[in-house]
Formats: structure tokens, C-alpha cells, sequence
């Protein structure tokens, strides 16, 4: 292999069986690991003295277990909406409205309790990038509701149980529900309004209690048992929800 290719961040390979995997260098990685997720396909994450070579050597040793999670990806894939004129489909606050007009841009306008999505009329409902445009849209609509809704829920939270925090933050992350820094900014994503109302105060109240407990052990769990009772149960059912897939 070629010192060139080592100097790569990525590359693209194709694995009979398996199809596309994405080989990335990280710098955060301290080994070679293997994720596959839906909308992401497979992925090997490759620390800075590792070769690709050897990362490739992964895969084929790890193929039983790459199909085994691409059967998973598909199911969680095929969960997701298709937005046409059929689809009801509500936030907590707004309802979904799909509109055709007379240009040829997409526009979402946010108002009156309802996302209405305006999209060309010469345009299928069910093209690729009008349904980005009404995910994006829903997303939006997502985020208004989690900036109206959120602090003040962190705010009841902190009263009820004696937490101290900085600030709230409302970010749109790919693969966390909440993180709280260590200052005791909290972060929490805007899709935590999709969850249940039980699993979005669960995240809210694990984050607070990060604000005493920064890591996850038993001194944490003791805590978030204390002032939500069951904590790896809900932590459990909180892994049943896929951030990207609605």
C-alpha cells in the first residue's frame, strides 16, 4: 500500500456482502471500531497509528456481525415517514400542512399551529428532495417547540430537586439527546420533543444530575433513581428512539 493512501481521512470501499463502508481516520479513536447506523451505513472509525490496510482486515473478520446490524439499520430505515397527502402527522404544538404553488422554490411557513410546507405543483410529493425539504420543515418546527418548551422545563426540574445550572442550550446533535458540560451548560436536542413526555424529563433529569455526578457511576445512578426512579429502565427504553429516523 502506497503512503499516499495512509495520508487519506477517508476512503470508500466495497465489501461483497456488504456493500459501502466508509474507512475514516479519528483522531478521537483509540482503536479500530466498527458502527452501523441507519441513513449512515457502516462506518470504521481508525486511530491515527493504525493503517486502512489493517482496518479493512477488520471488516472481513467482522462480516457476520456487519450483516447482522445492516438487518437492524434496514428495519429502523424503513420507519421512516413518507410525507404525502395522507399523512397526519403532528408535533406537540404544530400540525403538518402540505401545500402546492405556482413557483418553483419550497417554502415553510411556521404559524397558527400548523408547519405548512408550500412545494411546486409540477412536483411529486414523494421526490427525494421535497421530502428532505418537509423533514427539514418538521425539524424547524421541532426546534421552535423545544426553545418554547424546554428551559422551563429544566428550570421546574432544578426547583423541584435543588440542581444549579448555568444555561440551557438547543442543538440539532446526530447522535445525543443531551449533554451537560462541565461548567454545567445544558445541552439538550431539539428532538427530544418527539420523545414521550416520561423519556424527554428522564434526559433532562439525567443531564441535571450531571451536574453533580459528572461521570456514570454508581454515585450518578443513585442519584437519577432518587428523583426518577427506575433510571436504567427508562435508560433502556430511550435506546428503542433513533434521533435521525421520524
Amino acid at each position: 500500500m502506497s503512503s499516499s493512501f495512509l495520508r487519506l481521512t477517508s476512503v470508500n470501499v466495497h465489501i461483497d456482502g456488504i456493500g459501502k463502508v466508509l474507512i475514516e481516520r479519528s483522531d478521537k479513536a483509540k482503536r479500530l471500531s466498527i458502527s452501523v447506523r441507519p441513513l449512515k451505513g457502516v462506518r470504521v472509525a481508525v486511530p491515527p497509528h493504525i493503517s486502512f490496510e489493517k482496518a479493512e482486515q477488520l471488516i472481513y473478520t467482522k462480516t457476520d456481525w456487519i450483516k447482522e446490524h445492516q438487518a437492524r439499520m434496514q428495519q429502523h430505515e424503513q420507519q421512516l415517514t413518507v410525507y404525502d397527502g395522507s399523512t397526519e402527522f403532528k408535533t406537540k404544538y404544530h400540525t403538518l400542512r402540505l401545500l402546492t404553488h405556482a413557483q418553483y422554490s419550497m417554502r415553510c411557513v411556521i404559524q397558527d399551529g400548523y408547519i405548512n410546507v408550500f412545494y411546486p405543483a409540477h412536483k411529486d410529493v414523494r421526490d427525494a428532495d421535497v421530502q428532505k425539504f418537509i423533514r427539514q420543515s418538521i425539524e424547524e418546527g421541532y426546534r421552535k417547540e423545544a426553545k418554547q418548551y424546554l428551559p422551563g422545563r429544566v428550570a421546574y426540574f432544578a426547583d423541584k430537586f435543588g440542581f444549579e445550572y448555568q444555561n440551557v442550550f438547543i442543538k440539532s446533535a446526530k447522535s445525543r439527546w443531551g449533554s451537560c458540560s462541565h461548567t454545567n451548560n445544558i445541552n439538550l436536542n431539539l428532538h427530544l420533543m418527539r420523545l414521550p413526555d416520561a423519556l424527554c424529563d428522564y434526559v433532562i433529569l439525567h443531564e441535571l444530575a450531571h451536574t453533580v455526578e459528572k461521570n456514570h457511576g454508581p454515585g450518578f445512578w443513585k442519584l437519577l433513581d432518587s428523583i426518577c426512579g427506575n433510571a436504567k429502565g427508562l435508560d433502556k427504553k430511550l435506546k428503542a428512539y433513533r434521533i435521525s429516523i421520524f
